[in-house]
């Protein structure tokens, strides 16, 4: 049985209270204060995690842009320097080796951000399948990680960097210093629904910048939060989460991720098997759902219509901050449409739920005044 692993934040976690568990091969903290305060926080002030064991692979070399672009099924050839890109790596049937985010440090520099259980998978496949003069190298146990999410988080990050946080765009990143330690990559991105960054930063400098973003928080009302809240924020944005909503026999047709792939990127992996797919027509596709009678749907019931199995739920949840239970799945195409109703199988019973529009939450965004 494999050792599991620690985040080089573990012993402070602990000592703020973090409740762990074994999660994808790490200790991790499930929550502090509960899921649902957790949950409000990062939606209503600012949240802080630990997600050090996310998984780091870069690529460095003159041929890394085309590694790259071979491997994913997003377009990395429109990306500048200093952008992110969500994207899936792809095995040739079409279905995901995992779900990631592709950022472009230099023309000959890229790193993949990748899911914690899918990192030892995830860099074997890049390895045998990258080719020509490219470095392909795993930072994933020299790096820390640390989210800083929701609609105060920048004000907070703002007291300890010298980086304009302002200029940074959504989906794009920048390296500077935060809390006296340099060259620190902050990126515009995360897995919450809410503005916030993500800080990739090395081992040895972790616990000094979450304390001092703790201390920077704390007339902000900043929590840390753990994987539990961070389920539930990401399930009400209508993030997929992989081994749930995508894994291994889905492709992003099916899961309702058509937007990341651009058949125009050239012969990416997986290509010819989703072509065939366009042309021959899906059977199925991911919805969401709201319960409409009295229960929560779970990952794994069944999805009935007129008494016969339809279906699966994918991921489901009371979603603290909208009130209502919710979920995703898989549905024949006749029930994709906004308003078709089906069954969830909730303990041999069977409740009414009804397909809705993803996201379940967007964040409010100010509205400029006309000049």
């Amino acid at each position: 049985m494999a050792e599991i692993r620690r985040t080089a934040l573990n012993a402070v976690v602990r000592e703020i209270g973090g409740k762990m568990v074994e999660f994808a091969g790490w200790e991790m903290p499930v929550q502090f204060s509960g899921i649902v305060d957790e949950h409000n926080a990062v939606r209503t002030a600012v949240g802080l995690f630990d997600v050090s064991h996310m998984g780091e692979i870069e690529f460095k070399g003159p041929d890394a842009f085309a590694a790259v672009q071979r491997l994913v099924c997003n377009d990395v050839a429109k990306m500048s320097i200093g952008q992110a890109m969500y994207s899936g790596l792809l095995y040739p049937k079409g279905t995901f080796v995992d779900d990631l985010l592709v950022h472009k440090i230099a023309a000959d520099h890229y790193m993949l951000c990748v899911n914690a259980a899918n990192t030892d998978k995830d860099f074997a496949w890049v390895k045998e399948n990258a080719s020509g003069d490219v470095e392909v190298l795993n930072t994933s146990l020299e790096t820390s990680q640390l989210a800083l999410q929701g609609p105060k988080a920048r004000m907070v990050l703002e007291k300890i960097t010298t980086v304009d946080l302002g200029a940074i765009k959504y989906y794009w990143f920048t390296h500077g210093s935060v809390a006296g330690v340099d060259d620190l990559m902050i990126a515009a991105t995360g897995y919450t629904g809410e503005r916030g960054f993500e800080i990739y930063i090395p081992n040895d400098h972790a616990e000094h910048i979450f304390r001092e973003i703790v201390k920077a928080g704390e007339e902000f009302g900043i929590k840390p939060v753990g994987l539990g809240a961070r389920d539930t924020l990401r399930l009400e944005a209508g993030m997929m989460l992989y081994g749930n909503d995508i894994d291994d026999t889905t492709t992003a047709f099916e899961a309702n991720l058509a937007w990341v792939v651009k058949m125009e990127a050239g012969d990416f992996i997986g290509r010819d098997a989703l072509k065939r797919q366009l042309e021959q027509g899906l059977a199925r596709r991911l919805v969401g759902f709201e319960m409409v009678g009295a229960g929560v749907a779970r990952h794994g019931y069944e999805i009935k219509s007129n008494g016969a199995k339809v279906g699966y739920v994918t991921s489901g949840t009371k979603a603290p901050f909208l009130n209502k239970a919710i979920g995703l799945g898989y549905v024949p195409l006749e029930l994709i449409e906004p308003g078709a109703e089906f069954d969830i199988m909730i303990r041999d019973r069977a409740v009414k739920a009804r397909v809705t529009p993803t996201p379940f939450y967007r964040r409010p965004t100010s509205k400029k005044k006309a000049s």
